[in-house]
């Protein structure tokens, strides 16, 4: 870490670097991730812009080996779940607000956030993946989630066994279009 503004540090990693480098990591090292990397990942989620400044998730960071293993049959079977050091639940507290162009904004939020994690995680020289296949009651009775709280996603966290090699990307002109649809 690097000083930034006086009292705050900086990641020295080059954003456009963790972006190209961050891969979905779906097999572990038996290795529990420092509270000090865990922190610093939780807090760039905590940062992220949100509609109306809400913030409106909350994280349950699941490190315990049980819990983590019950968290695989709710997550469809997929094993690697239980393997990985951490589970962070991303939650939404608020799910009434809706921007005024018709889209709720918890689940674009909560993506924001997690998004931030994804990238501190890479500079933090750990793997994530994103969990969308999970039965959202399942996890909420393995975690104690209130029912009216939504569980968003789920994010794997710990250190990678694996090397991925970096995914085809469409080029971007497939993407995108100046000024209207074409």
């Amino acid at each position: 870490m690097a000083k930034g503004l006086p009292g705050k540090e900086v990641c020295t990693m080059e954003l456009w670097d963790a972006i190209r480098q961050r891969r979905s990591i779906r097999r572990y090292k038996d290795q529990p991730v420092e509270d000090e990397k865990l922190n610093r990942i939780l807090e760039a989620g905590r940062l992220a812009p949100s509609a109306g400044n809400r913030q409106e998730w909350k994280y349950v960071v699941v490190r315990d080996k049980a819990s983590r293993q019950k968290l695989i049959e709710a997550a469809n079977g997929q094993e690697f779940v239980g393997s990985a050091a951490a589970v962070i639940a991303c939650c939404a507290v608020g799910v009434d607000h809706v921007m005024s162009c018709g889209q709720p904004c918890y689940p674009i939020d909560v993506a924001i956030s997690m998004d931030h994690m994804t990238l501190a995680a890479v500079e933090e020289g750990l793997g994530t993946c994103w969990i969308g296949a999970f039965k959202e009651p399942a996890v909420k009775e393995v975690l104690g989630i209130p029912e009216e709280v939504r569980v968003v996603e789920l994010l794997t966290l710990g250190y990678p066994d694996v090397e991925p090699k970096p995914r085809q990307r469409k080029p971007l002109e497939d993407m995108v279009c100046y000024d209207r649809w074409s």
